[in-house]
């Protein structure tokens, strides 16, 4: 009668030795992998982690970084935003409102402009590449050379705009004028960014799909429409998203250009943050208006994602 043998056998010398090396191969490399991402983690700490933390214990207070004492003020600062006929109510909505203007201007066109060049540049043609570096060249450069150069032509006295047009238009000193210059001069430095994003999306699209829709009689709108936005939807939720943050943080050009005038109807959220932190030494309630601010652009932004979400499933 045959004696059933024990399952579990012990492995021999030379396999237990394979597998500590094994084990001390993944280890190594587990500790090259963070050692690699060692500075980018120290920094990120440093310059995001701790920061957005000392802001939220800021927030919390009445802090002047100009007194010694920093009384302790809780979720007053917070309060004070949502409370009609607080100091901070008026000027902190009417600013988000600038912001909400600013944003709604910009953003369509930032949007679909850039996605208008990106086709056409897309296209094979002679001096492609030229026209190409000169949408993206204004990019490049900082938001004050491009918010002194357009301050200098659109100046309602010595301006080169009014020159030309024999006119006198307030370009940065009245209303609608100083929001046509603001999304102006913003879409014109900013779409070449975009239009390049757009350019790596239509760069990843198959050409056999346009064949295949060609060959089924679909004519361009078909294709732009069946093909082409489809296959841009991921591309578009990034620039979507990306250029609400940004026209949302609007502050250099407004500050350059228009002092946030006339009167303070073009101050974005971000200029009045830093005229009650900066110049009123009211951190307490800076820091909270940036964190109320943070939160509302992450809704929009999970807004954004769920209708294209949405959108992509149906």
């Amino acid at each position: 009668m045959a004696v059933q043998s024990d399952a579990r056998v012990a492995p021999a010398p030379a396999v237990a030795a394979l597998s500590r090396r094994r084990q001390g191969a993944r280890r190594k490399q587990g500790l090259a992998a963070y050692l690699f991402l060692a500075p980018y983690l120290i920094l990120f700490v440093g310059f995001i982690v701790l920061p957005a933390v000392f802001g939220i214990w800021i927030s919390l207070h009445d802090y002047d970084f100009a007194l010694f004492e920093k009384p302790w003020v809780g979720l007053t600062n917070y309060v004070d935003l949502f409370t009609p006929g607080s100091r901070d109510f008026s000027d902190f909505w009417q600013s988000m409102g600038a912001t909400g203007i600013f944003t709604l201007f910009s953003v369509p066109c930032l949007v679909v402009i850039p996605l208008g060049m990106a086709l056409l540049l897309n296209r094979t043609f002679p001096g492609r590449t030229f026209f190409r570096a000169i949408f993206f060249l204004p990019y490049v450069l900082g938001v004050a050379v491009i918010g002194l150069l357009f301050r200098y032509m659109l100046d309602p006295n010595i301006g080169v705009v009014n020159y030309f047009l024999r006119s006198n238009i307030p370009w940065t000193t009245d209303l609608p004028w100083a929001w046509i210059s603001l999304v102006g001069m913003t879409v014109w430095w900013t779409l070449g960014f975009n239009a390049l994003i757009y350019l790596a999306g239509l760069t990843d699209i198959s050409p056999e799909l346009y064949e295949a829709a060609d060959m089924d009689g679909a004519n361009r709108w078909q294709q732009f429409r069946n093909v082409t936005l489809p296959g841009l939807s991921q591309v578009a939720v990034f620039v979507v998203t990306t250029t609400i943050l940004a026209s949302a943080n609007m502050f250099g050009q407004s500050y350059i250009l228009t002092k946030g005038a006339p009167g303070t109807a073009t101050r974005t959220i971000i200029g009045y943050i830093a005229d009650e932190g900066l110049r009123s030494f009211r951190m307490g309630s800076a820091a909270a208006m940036s964190y109320v601010l943070a939160i509302i652009l992450l809704l929009v932004s999970l807004i954004n994602f769920r209708l294209f979400r949405d959108r992509d499933a149906s």
